[in-house]
């Protein structure tokens, strides 16, 4: 112990606190040398150009390959085709040194070091073109020491294996020049409508002013700024030889026309599972477009790559929609999924031209579901009562509540029966019946129910036997809640990723899938019983299709002005012993020149049957264990001594 004491007097003689710092501080530097060192040696930078191909590939249920997400990354166009200005802009604005080092700029450094320093916050980087094609490239975008640490060996590497003007070429080809959009040449297609060969030096200098803000300096969203960063990038050329004061000058005030000939972003198939899947990547594995669309993911999804191509195939044929009053195309959108994995088999968000991310009427729409929530709000938690689908229901013309403005529901068509069994209510898709049998069993147990089967309830009130709840419901929400009838009582979370591995192994969601035993095997299987007859003989009966038993519930809103008989929203939800499905088709807007003259017998239901249909040979044909009520009593559980009896009657 003396000995450790008398080593540590010593120490502290020779060296002055300071330069114990300094010699800590020259460790952690020659650590981080070391690191860069490795980083350096065992990347294999002369890949790079390959590397810039790679897609994000999404994979189907069975880890085939479906479709893959690039943005157009692959679309590179090779130097000689980049015009000389392109050229001089970017490496004027971004990196003025950049023929003269080799893959970082100490002196740029340095003078970064100062500017910032003398104003008080960062306002100048230091990075390369070469570092920021290697972060754009080979390395993921974490924002630490070790990272930063990685792009400046792998710039020095880089340096080494490729020429200037193939370092410049891979930058250009791989930047981000906003409104997802990479690269120089889907840039000029998508702010100006040409090919980069084309581009003048006006429209050159704004695309390299983008590059340090996309999302502030492009001309489609902020003009005004973009015009002001492209003065910048013209004096920097001027500043830095490239062209003169006049020619500054000149282009300035040189207006742009801008034009989008881009097209659809994604390059892979089946754009609308894919749109659907970059939204759950966000939002419950927390990744970013970005990372997607540049970081080469394998994303395992729950597709069916024949269900979804038969949905597309279904979608592609416009007579199968009902046109509006004014002649226009109805809009429209389907779910399909496995009731036993909660996976999404297939999606379609819109018809029309795929729009990349846009409005997905089948999993962001807030619609009223109008009769197709009658299962879950009513008769599910009425037969939990006690209630039998052979008891009889009230179905006549009444109010409901007291004081001024009592509850008035009618029936469609304005016919009543005075009453009427339940599973025949069902059937007809009768209004009174389910009121009054709300009112009856209470709205609290309604609600109840409806959180049961995923949906939210604000609005506590009997309208909502009839669909009238907010804040809407989506087909993704209805297909999942209808899950439960197909299994057993269990609602499974829908889903679209299985899983997703990148770069650093697979990508661990904070979100994992819940089951839920909403209600019993026992009410399931009455409340099959019953929506079997509706496709049967009831509403549904147009999304019959042979050879599969097919169980769901209709439903239709109207359009919500006054002397204008239509539908505005129209709603199938069925399902099959292995598959469920929900469509809605109706009007973006309505209005009293675009809404629906028919219901939904007549265009979400055969439109159900026309996708099962087309799905039929990858569903297989399959049967209920139990029957449609046919008018008698629900089909009575068999004994083994039931044919002895039977037997006995016929003797005696």
């Amino acid at each position: 112990m003396k000995v450790v004491i008398r080593i540590i007097k010593t120490l502290w003689r020779k060296f002055h606190m300071t330069q114990i710092v300094i010699l800590l501080a020259a460790v952690v530097v020659l650590a981080g040398l070391g690191a860069g060192f490795y980083f350096m040696k065992s990347a294999d930078v002369e890949t790079l150009k390959q590397g810039l191909s790679q897609s994000t590939i999404i994979y189907d249920r069975n880890g085939e390959k479906a479709s893959k997400l690039s943005a157009n990354r692959t679309d590179s166009v090779s130097i000689e085709k980049i015009p000389e200005h392109m050229q001089e802009a970017i490496v004027a604005v971004e990196d003025n040194r950049f023929y003269e080092h080799g893959g970082f700029d100490i002196k740029g450094i340095f003078r970064a070091v100062f500017t910032n320093i003398m104003a008080g916050s960062r306002v100048q980087g230091a990075s390369t073109l070469t570092q920021q094609l290697t972060k754009n490239a080979l390395l993921s975008p974490e924002k630490t020491y070790r990272r930063k640490i990685e792009e400046l060996f792998l710039a020095i590497e880089i340096e080494k294996v490729y020429k200037k003007e193939e370092i410049l070429e891979m930058y250009l080809n791989t930047s981000y020049f906003g409104n997802e959009v990479w690269g120089i040449q889907n840039a000029s297609k998508k702010y100006f409508g040409k090919d980069v060969s084309e581009l003048t030096l006006a429209e050159s200098s704004m695309l390299a002013g983008m590059v340090k803000a996309p999302s502030r300096y492009n001309p489609i969203d902020h003009m005004d700024n973009a015009l002001d960063r492209r003065k910048v990038v013209l004096n920097q050329m001027v500043k830095y030889g490239y062209i003169s004061e006049s020619e500054a000058a000149e282009t300035a005030n040189t207006e742009v026309a801008l034009k989008d000939t881009s097209g659809d972003p994604l390059k892979g198939k089946f754009a609308h599972y894919s749109d659907a899947v970059i939204n759950e990547a966000i939002s419950r594995f927390g990744l970013t477009q970005d990372d997607l669309l540049t970081q080469g993911y394998n994303i395992y999804t729950s597709m069916d790559q024949d269900i979804q191509a038969g949905l597309e195939a279904v979608y592609g044929n416009s007579s199968t929609f009902p046109k509006t009053i004014n002649g226009e195309d109805s809009q429209s959108a389907a779910v399909l999924m496995d009731p036993k994995t909660g996976g999404v088999l297939g999606i379609i968000g819109r018809r029309g031209e795929h729009v990349f991310r846009g409005f997905s009427f089948a999993t962001q729409m807030k619609k009223s579901p109008g009769s197709s929530i009658k299962p879950l709000a009513v008769y599910t938690p009425a037969l939990e009562e006690g209630y039998e689908p052979t008891d009889m229901l009230v179905d006549e013309k009444m109010s409901f509540g007291e004081g001024e403005r009592p509850y008035s529901p009618s029936n469609y068509g304005g016919t009543y029966e005075g009453e009427l069994p339940m599973y025949r209510a069902i059937e007809k898709s009768a209004n009174i019946p389910a009121v009054w049998l709300l009112d009856q069993i209470g709205v609290s147990k309604g609600v109840n129910a409806l959180k049961r089967f995923g949906l939210e309830v604000e609005n506590a009130k009997l309208g909502m036997a009839l669909g009238d709840i907010t804040p809407g419901v989506s087909p993704l929400q209805m297909a999942e809640a209808y899950s439960a009838f197909s299994n057993d009582g269990v609602r499974k979370d829908a889903f679209f990723i299985q899983k997703i591995v990148g770069p650093e192994g697979e990508v661990k969601p904070e979100w994992k899938p819940e089951e839920v035993q909403v209600t019993s095997k026992e009410i399931t299987d009455k409340m099959t019983s019953m929506l079997l007859g509706v496709v049967e003989r009831g509403s549904g009966e147009r999304a019959q299709v042979e050879g599969v038993d097919i169980a769901g519930k209709t439903g239709s809103t109207q359009v919500p002005i006054e002397g204008i008989e239509g539908t505005e929203d129209q709603w199938f939800v069925g399902y099959t012993p292995n598959l469920v499905g929900a469509v809605w088709v109706g009007v973006e807007e309505v209005s009293k020149t675009n809404y629906l003259t028919s219901n939904s017998s007549e265009g979400a239901v055969p439109l159900f049957g026309e996708i099962v249909e087309e799905i039929l040979p990858y569903i297989g044909e399959a049967s209920f264990d139990v029957n449609a009520i046919d008018g008698q009593a629900e089909p009575v559980e068999q004994h083994w001594y039931d044919g002895i009896v039977e037997k006995w009657n016929e003797w005696f």
